[in-house]
């Protein structure tokens, strides 16, 4: 389910009767909604979340198969099934975590920006107690987020953890009751929508998540970084950005990514 409003759109998993356990479709809705919103202007900033009281159970197990067999098409199978990921995308994505998440339903909060978590909620990355391994690039992803000895605490325990926990080993950003998760993640998502031009945070987000993908050195970052200002210097995102600090308004920012975006050069 897509809600688009005042710049921000929020996706929520809307299976509340199964906790919102995983399946295939549910992983081609946020695939393609991702692309939509990345496409869209008036989209300023994403939010995802779960229908209900948590937030994605894990995959689901109500049907006759186990979603654990072993699949009928090896070619068409992938244990990275939301495509593009979050982290794939130029616009911000905060996953709230408004209650339980556990398997997939961590290891895609996983690729968000950032991760706003209920704290007596249960986390985890449970697959290796299920016989297979984890999934959605969470051996990448986490040890960016993490140590690499918490990502192997994590990955190879299996073990589940509060909210309050997520925060302390830096999974989450904030742990907060689980009824003002949303509120809080949708409020952050709206300050970007109002505030943050969207070549900037585009910019800025893709430079930040290609420095880890690519493992660019500090030079690489520097000399990327000096590229990218010089794009955006002198253009009307710019004055509008310092005449509305000046005046004390919000800013009017008219940069289009659907018109205007180039990929990043090479450092």
């Amino acid at each position: 389910m897509v809600d688009v409003d005042a710049g921000v759109a929020v996706l929520t998993l809307n299976r509340p009767d199964h906790l919102n356990a995983y399946t295939a479709e549910m992983g081609t809705l946020l695939s393609r909604a991702y692309l939509e919103c990345d496409g869209d202007d008036d989209v300023r900033a994403i939010v995802v979340t779960g229908a209900g009281r948590t937030f994605c159970a894990g995959a689901d197990f109500s049907g006759g198969a186990s979603p654990f067999d072993a699949p009928a098409d090896d070619s068409t199978f992938s244990a990275s099934p939301i495509n593009p990921a979050a982290f794939e995308l130029r616009k911000p994505v905060i996953a709230a975590l408004n209650g339980h998440a556990i398997g997939i339903g961590l290891t895609i909060a996983l690729q968000a920006d950032m991760r706003i978590v209920a704290d007596d909620a249960k986390y985890g990355v449970v697959q290796v107690r299920r016989g297979v391994i984890p999934d959605c690039m969470s051996h990448w992803t986490l040890a960016q987020l993490t140590t690499l000895g918490v990502a192997a605490e994590i990955l190879l325990t299996g073990r589940t953890f509060s909210g309050a926990e997520a925060v302390a080993l830096g999974i989450a950003n904030r742990a907060l009751p689980a009824e003002q998760v949303l509120d809080h993640a949708v409020q952050v998502a709206r300050d970007i929508a109002v505030n943050v031009a969207p070549m900037s945070a585009a910019l800025s987000k893709r430079l930040l998540w290609d420095s880890a993908i690519n493992n660019y050195t500090p030079r690489q970052v520097a000399s990327l970084e000096t590229v990218l200002h010089q794009r955006v210097m002198g253009t009307a995102d710019a004055r509008e950005g310092v005449a509305a600090f000046l005046d004390r308004r919000p800013p009017l920012f008219t940069s289009r990514l659907s018109r205007e975006w180039t990929p990043l050069p090479e450092p």
